[in-house]
Formats: structure tokens, C-alpha cells, sequence
């Protein structure tokens, strides 16, 4: 946590630092207006003490030309005089969050500084929950790749540092960037997660940059993006090979100076969240045709994750079902069923093209399908594609072969309809396309 403290009394500067420093709060001073507002749009603070009474621009002023330029939302408490008090109630009505009255007791002051910070950090929090999206999964796994996976997540969180996350579609790319996220010191800061591939290339900018009133047809207010949405937390960019070389430009900025613009804008803000992002395609390879930016690459490549397919820790197989299991009867409100011996061997069989993320579909409508309190081979066999007899994968098939059938079933029983395969079988759609032409399936 840091705040701003503005005054222009330099006793009442270091009293309110001092305050603050016996809380474990960093803080620093300005002494004017104009000094405070350079600070302000050089950094990014959790709360500003701001003095009505100030020489140049007075108080009211600063207030008035934060609000007006957009360069920063955080909370703004007011200091005032007994004969000022009119003036502090109408700072409230111009966007203050509270007011304090000269003198004051320093445990009010510390009471409404905390106050007000974590009342930002939950407006965050509720706001990145409802406009982002939502993983509830945590990491599971016992074996060597996934213990040692863990090991290195324990000591990026504690670095800071940016971090690349690859992998194949369903390995759990947004688990992992939540497990950074949630042992840092940070964890109680908002987890900002979006979807690059979701969003409409129209809308990108202003989805992670924000828009300024105006900017464009129907921005009838100002918006603030995922970016300061995130404030001193994590934001997770999924896809990040999708996003379009004009805002990559933009990305790498905010990579190099820690500021973004708002579409319409005119003044950069400072923003502090750390950069988590993610990609099931070859980087490099979008490099050399031209689709990635090189320096991009290597900013966003600082440390880097590679998440393991499933079938190459089929071990955890039981452990993700039993998890998966009980989560999904939770939400059902239903008793957590057993796996029957043969629908668990099923399991430990198939290949998994869609990995955990196929694992948890095929558990959850297996468990629709359950009419007792044990899953059973035909209730697996449902979703697990009947028509691949399980010992052609004994019987020498590669795991190739089998990804390979296990897609044209999926395509003849949805007669072609391509994004209902992908469904059942958990994938996305892009996936699937991509597998189609790499395997040379015809329609």
C-alpha cells in the first residue's frame, strides 16, 4: 500500500508519513497541488490525503482535475480547517471519499485510509469478477512433472516477475497463473483474467486500455480498463498469440513504461499489475511470419511455464476425477459418486486431445448420466466414445490414432457440425479445426 500525502505545512507532511510508517504503510508527500498531480501521473497510489487549503491550485482544483483527466481513481481523503468544513462537504459531492477536520486524532486517520483502500481494493475485486472470467479450479497433481511444476510456481510468485504460460488448449493455463497469483503477496489484489481470443477486435482497446466519454458511438461515460481494473494484482492475457499486431504495439508500452492511455485520452496512467499471459500456439513461429512482435515476445517471455498435456501425467488421472467429481456434485446438489473400476480404466486409456478441461466435461455429464451412486463404464462410454474400442489403444495404436478416431467419431455422431464436436469432446473450436487439417479430415 503507498499514499500520496498533499500539503504544503511540511510538519503535517512528516507527522502523517510517520502515522503511516508505524502501520507498515509506505507513503510519500507533495507540497503543492501542482507537485501532487506530476506524482500522480508518474505513479500509482492506493489513496491521496489531499489539503483543501493549498498555495496555487487549492484542493477543490486537484480534486476537479483528476476527476477531469481520468489519471487516477484512487480514493481521495480531505483535510480541512473548522471554518473550511462547507468546502470539504462539497469535495465529497465532487467525488471525495471522505474528509477529516484539523486537528485530528492519527487513529481516525489510519482507520479512514484503511477504510478506504480496502473499500477500493473490493469494488475491484467485484467489478474484475463480473467483467473477466472465472476459473474456480486449483492445481492437482502428485506427480514428479506437477510437484516440481509447483516448486517453480512457489518461486515466481514471490518474484514479481512477468510470466509466459504455454501449453496445449485444457492444460490449465488460467490454474496455474491463479496459483501464481494466489501465493504472491499480492493475492488479496484483484486477478484480472480475459480472454484475448474473446473479445472482438473492435472492443480489445478499450476492454484493456479503457475509453475516455465520447471516444467513440455510445461511450456515453468514461470507462476504466482491465488494466487498472487490476491495480496492484495480476492481470492474466489468455491467447495472447490472437492479439492483433496494432495493439501489441500498445502492449509493449505498457510493458516498457507501466502506463497506459485510455481510447480518447490525453494524459497516461500509472499502472502496477503484474502481467501473466498465456498461449496453445508457437510463438516463435508467429515471429517468423510476422504475426507476433519479436520485442513483445521477449518482454512477455521474462520467465516462462510450459503446462504438461494430460496424457503425459495420466497418474493424476484419479486425483483430477475425484476433485472434479466432488466439485461437480456440489453444484448439482447431488452425493459424490464412486468411479467403477472399468469407467476409471476408461479414463486412464483415452487420450484426452482436450486435456483436463475434456476430463471435467466428460465427469460432469457422465454424472448427469448416473442413475445409481457409482459411475459405470456406460455412463463413461456416453462421452468417451463408444465406437474406439479401448484395446486398439493396447493393441499397438498410437495415441495419434486415437486422437484421430476419436475426432471423426465426434464429427459423424454431430453429423459434421464441427463446434458441437468440439463441445463434447471439450475443446474449443479453433482446436478442433486445427486438428481437422493437421490430421487431413474431410468433411
Amino acid at each position: 500500500m503507498k499514499i500520496l500525502i498533499v500539503d504544503d505545512e511540511k510538519n503535517i507532511r512528516e507527522s502523517l508519513k510517520k502515522y503511516l510508517s508505524l502501520e507498515g504503510i509506505d507513503s510519500t508527500g507533495a507540497a503543492s497541488g501542482e507537485e501532487a498531480l506530476e506524482q500522480i501521473e508518474k505513479e500509482s497510489f492506493d489513496a491521496v490525503v489531499l489539503d483543501l487549503k493549498l498555495p496555487g491550485i487549492n484542493g477543490q482544483e486537484v480534486l476537479k482535475t483528476i476527476q477531469q483527466r481520468g489519471i487516477s481513481s484512487s480514493p481521495v481523503l480531505m483535510i480541512s480547517a473548522h471554518g473550511q468544513i462547507t468546502d470539504a462537504v462539497e469535495a465529497l459531492k465532487a467525488g471525495a471519499k471522505d474528509y477529516l477536520v484539523k486537528p485530528f486524532d492519527p487513529a481516525e486517520f489510519i482507520i479512514k485510509i484503511r477504510s478506504m483502500v480496502e473499500n477500493k481494493r473490493r469494488e475491484n475485486l467485484i467489478e474484475a469478477k463480473e467483467r473477466t472470467t472465472n476459473t474456480e479450479n486449483s492445481l492437482v497433481g502428485n506427480t514428479a512433472m506437477m510437484r516440481e511444476l509447483s516448486g517453480q510456481i512457489d518461486k515466481i510468485a514471490a518474484s514479481g516477475a512477468t510470466v509466459l504460460i504455454t501449453g496445449e488448449s485444457g492444460t490449465g493455463k488460467e490454474v496455474a497463473a491463479r496459483e501464481i497469483h494466489s501465493r504472491s503477496a499480492e493475492k488479496n489484489e484483484p486477478f484480472v483474467a480475459v480472454n484475448i481470443g474473446g473479445i472482438h477486435e473492435g472492443l480489445m482497446e478499450s476492454e484493456l486500455f479503457g475509453h475516455e466519454k465520447g471516444a467513440f458511438t455510445g461511450a456515453a461515460a468514461r470507462k476504466n480498463g482491465l488494466f487498472e481494473l487490476a491495480g496492484r494484482g495480476s492481470i492474466f492475457l489468455d491467447e495472447i498469440g490472437e492479439m492483433p499486431m496494432s495493439l501489441q504495439v500498445k502492449l509493449l508500452r505498457v510493458l516498457q513504461e507501466r502506463k497506459v492511455r485510455r481510447l480518447g485520452g490525453v494524459s497516461d496512467i500509472p499502472v502496477n499489475a503484474r502481467i501473466i499471459s498465456a498461449t496453445n500456439k508457437d510463438l516463435e513461429t508467429l515471429i517468423k511470419e510476422n504475426r507476433f512482435r519479436e520485442d513483445l515476445y521477449y518482454r512477455l517471455n521474462v520467465v516462462r511455464i510450459n503446462m504438461p498435456p494430460l496424457k503425459d501425467r495420466r497418474e493424476d488421472i484419479p486425483l483430477l476425477a475425484e476433485r472434479f467429481l466432488s466439485k461437480i456434485s456440489m453444484r448439482m446438489g447431488c452425493p459424490v459418486p464412486k468411479l467403477s473400476t472399468e469407467a476409471l480404466n476408461s479414463l486412464l486409456v483415452y487420450p484426452f486431445p482436450g486435456n483436463i478441461r475434456e476430463l471435467e466435461n466428460i465427469l460432469e455429464r457422465a454424472l448427469i448420466y448416473c442413475e445409481g451412486n457409482t459411475i459405470t463404464m456406460e455412463d463413461i462410454g456416453l462421452l468417451s466414445r463408444k465406437k474406439i474400442p479401448i484395446e486398439s489403444i493396447s493393441g499397438g495404436s498410437s495415441l495419434e490414432d486415437v486422437e484421430k478416431k476419436t475426432i471423426l467419431d465426434a464429427l459423424v455422431r454431430c453429423n459434421g457440425n464441427r463446434t458441437k464436436a468440439a463441445e463434447i469432446l471439450g475443446v474449443s473450436r479453433k482446436t478442433i479445426l486445427n486438428k481437422i487439417k493437421a490430421y487431413g479430415i474431410s468433411d
